[in-house]
């Protein structure tokens, strides 16, 4: 059975990411709404909550007084901020952010913040907000954690799209290394980020372990041509672990309740790939 639509508020200011975005979502199961961020985007909202989904904000487009203004009436949508990993948190501690160069997981984030939105307790909601049980009611369970598409998976993708999959997800790695010992916040961010990717892609485990690989001997041959010590990059194992431990997670809670797991061994079509790609 198919998924059903999601209704999503674009808050963009840049016509280039705009376009981007809708390109990024076309032929999906996302119908893109833009509003204006310099007119009111609170009165829009507001007078038509029922109709909305999720929000898609460019960092920049607007300033704090709009989550401040959404807040203060009670308003929270599931959201993908646009913008640079840098351990930040705009609207809510359930929005995933992406940085601009990385839009080809755009689909896998939205539905990311979907799932983080209706398995986090973000704030009591007045009575008249029914947007989790709407969303929940139609999404299932535990959202679309329990509904992989997988028309999206990396395996059945064209060879084209898989590849440029592949690219975005290996820049998104590189963020967290960068930052994984000297800005934690931000690191977090960008493992949120690829392990929302990797578990809605159904990303192979040799695939991830093959990402660290590669760009860790990307670093090595860097050091080396400069001169510098290299020893200290069998340190980022802890990176790959600290990724996998939170693949590992995704996967324990994209089970349902009332599913026994037999022999300690989750469902095939909720574990993850272990084969490598054709």
């Amino acid at each position: 059975m198919p998924q059903p639509a999601l209704t999503i508020v674009s808050l963009i200011r840049s016509p280039a990411l705009a376009e981007s975005c809708i390109q990024g979502l076309k032929g999906g199961r996302y119908r893109l709404v833009p509003l204006d961020p310099a007119d009111d985007p609170v009165r829009e909202l507001e007078g038509r909550r029922e109709e909305f989904d999720a929000l898609l904000l460019e960092e920049g487009s607007v300033d704090a007084i709009l989550f401040g203004a959404l807040q203060a009436l009670g308003l929270q949508w599931p959201a993908v901020v646009i913008g640079p990993v840098s351990g930040k948190v705009l609207f809510h501690d359930a929005e995933v952010r992406l940085p601009p160069d990385q839009l080809e997981q755009l689909s896998y984030s939205l539905d990311a913040a979907v799932s983080r939105f209706l398995r986090r307790t973000i704030r009591p909601l007045p009575d008249g907000w029914k947007l989790p049980n709407r969303l929940q009611g139609r999404l299932g369970y535990l959202g679309v954690y329990y509904k992989r598409d997988p028309s999206r998976f990396l395996r059945n993708l064209p060879a084209g799209e898989r590849s440029d999959l592949l690219g975005s997800l290996t820049r998104t790695y590189r963020d967290l290394l960068i930052s994984y010992f000297k800005d934690p916040a931000a690191a977090n961010q960008a493992i949120e980020s690829f392990v929302n990717t990797a578990f809605f892609a159904d990303l192979p485990i040799t695939r991830t372990v093959e990402i660290h690989m590669v760009l860790i001997e990307e670093i090595r041959k860097q050091l080396m041509l400069k001169g510098q010590k290299n020893d200290f990059l069998q340190d980022y194992r802890l990176a790959l672990l600290d990724v996998m431990a939170h693949l590992c997670e995704m996967y324990r809670r994209s089970v349902p309740p009332d599913l026994p797991v037999v022999s300690g061994a989750l469902p095939e079509s909720h574990s993850p790939s272990t084969s490598p790609l054709p």
